[in-house]
């Protein structure tokens, strides 16, 4: 199961950890994932997807129309 918001393909990217002394070691930052079941009026149908954060606010204010058409493509392989 990969990190990977399925709406906008956020996935984790990499970095440094800081300390104070400056002294630097890699670590990764994960996106704020969550599964979500979304009621897709075009579909008519309920669709369960992994979405990032800014995702669901950007489906909340947009409506479910970007889903329905990634679902059609079957860009996105929703359960």
């Amino acid at each position: 199961m990969s990190r990977r918001c399925q709406v906008t393909g956020i996935g984790p990217v990499a970095g440094n950890h800081v300390s104070h002394a400056h002294n630097r070691r890699k670590r990764r930052f994960l996106p704020n994932l969550q599964k979500k079941r979304i009621w897709v009026q075009e579909l008519n149908r309920f669709v369960t997807l992994k979405l990032s954060a800014k995702a669901i606010k950007g489906i909340s204010r947009n409506g479910t129309s970007v889903v329905a058409k990634l679902v059609k493509e079957k860009h996105v392989k929703a359960r």
